[in-house]
This record gives structure tokens, sequence and C-alpha cells, in this order.
């Protein structure tokens, strides 16, 4: 999550700056009226640099880049949230987001703990992508200009940042009070009853000189039974000759370290 996120601020320090554009260069961009000194005076006074060309306005390109960045960011905000949501269920609660004393998770069933947090980042980032969507339609413009952009800048730019930096907000406060239950991952890990080492096994018996194919077929007949018969897996495979002869019970105990 941490990498997604320095390549999030990377994009958007991108798009920042290819935003960061302004022009005062007449109705369609010529100079006709106004020198470019007077352009470039005025947007150093508002922190921008000048477009180097333009028409009647600054193309729309740059703003789609700002709003897609931002729809990205809530996109990996959502998908973070998402994971959380899915961690919080009741059968697997292995982590939870903050819940307050007195929080009412909800408002008809007294012992419901809802992940209305993660929730409304969820809903939030549906939001941003329609607006970033919009922000593409932006992009094509008749002649010099038509104004049909303008209508819907007005919504989506201001909207979108705010809605970002509120998802920021609350994914943070989210972060510093999640709860995490380390006993109950431990506890979904063995409902598998040592499946997901399979690989391990499979590699350990290549390496002892079988074919994928030979060693495939033997690990999984073994972890079918464990399946079907709800049986621990290592157990079977210790009772198994044919993996007993390639592999010694301390070799197998080995490749079932969690560590």
């Amino acid at each position: 999550w941490t990498e997604e996120m320095k390549r999030n601020a990377q994009r958007l320090a991108e798009a920042k700056k290819n935003i960061s554009v302004g022009k005062i260069s007449g109705v369609v961009g010529t100079y006709a009226t106004v020198p470019p000194q007077v352009e470039k005076i005025a947007c150093a006074k508002l922190g921008l640099a000048p477009a180097p060309i333009s028409s009647q306005i600054v193309q729309r390109d740059r703003h789609a880049q700002f709003l897609t960045s931002l729809a990205i960011i809530a996109s990996s905000l959502e998908k973070f949230a998402t994971e959380i949501r899915g961690l919080q269920r009741t059968e697997v609660r292995e982590v939870e987001e903050p819940f307050e004393e007195g929080q009412t998770g909800s408002s008809a069933m007294p012992h419901k703990r809802n992940p209305e947090l993660c929730e409304r980042i969820c809903g939030l980032a549906r939001l941003i992508r329609g607006h970033a969507l919009t922000s593409l339609e932006n992009i094509a413009l008749w002649h010099e200009r038509d104004i049909s952009h303008s209508s819907t800048e007005r919504i989506i730019l201001p909207d979108s940042c705010l809605a970002v930096d509120y998802m920021l907000s609350i994914f943070t406060s989210i972060m510093k009070g999640l709860k995490v239950y380390p006993e109950n991952m431990r506890r979904n890990i063995e409902l598998t009853q040592g499946l997901i080492f399979s690989q391990r096994v499979l590699l350990a018996l290549i390496n002892k000189g079988l074919t994928r194919e030979e060693a495939y077929k033997m690990v999984q007949d073994n972890a079918m039974k464990a399946w079907e018969e709800k049986k621990d897996f290592l157990s079977l495979l210790e009772a198994d000759r044919q993996i007993t002869a390639h592999l010694s019970k301390e070799e197998l105990n080995s490749l079932f370290d969690y560590g």
C-alpha cells in the first residue's frame, strides 16, 4: 500500500505541474491584443507558468490528467478499504476499523460493528471516477473553444479535490486506529489443515528427482483427500509410502513451518 501511494504521489505531482499553467493571450491565443510580457507577469503573480500554446483556453488534457490522477488515488484507497471490509467480516475478523464507544453500527441490530468508514471511502471513489470520466469528455471542444466544459468543471474540480482530501483523512484515521487480531489470522490459516504448504511439498519432491507431473499427482491426491475427508494434510503425507520414499518425516515437518 505504501509503495502504491508513493506512485500516486508522483502521478499527482506531475499532474499538478502540468495543470499549473495560465494564459492571457487573447480570444484565440495569438496575443493579438495582449503582449506575452503581460501574460508572463500575471502568471508569475499567480504562481503559474505561461502555457506555451493555447486557444481561447488552456487545453483540457491538463485537467483530465489531474482528475484521473485523483481518480487513481481514490481507487487505491477504495482497494485498501475493500480489503479491510473483507477482513472485518464476522467469519474472518482478522482486522477491524476503529469502533468508538457509543458508536452505532446498525440502527436495527445493536450487535453490528459495520465498517462504515471503509464503506464511505468506497462510495466516494465511485463519485470521483465519474468526475474523471467527465474530464475526459471535456478534452474535445469545438474549434478554439465551446463552453460545454465550463459547467461541469465548476463541479468536478472542487468536488474531486475535496472528496480525495476527505478520503485521505478518513483512511489515515482508520490506519491509526486499526485493530489487528493475529490469533484469528493463525486460526484462519490453520483452517486448511496444512494445505497451504502443498507447493513446498511439490518442490521438495521435484528436488528429490521426481518429474513435476509425478510430484504434482502425488501431492494432489493427498490434498484432495484432506479436503474431502477433513484430515490433516501432513498426517496424510506421512502415511503415504510414495511420499515417504522420497521425504523423511523430519523433512516433511520442516516444510510445514509457518516461519
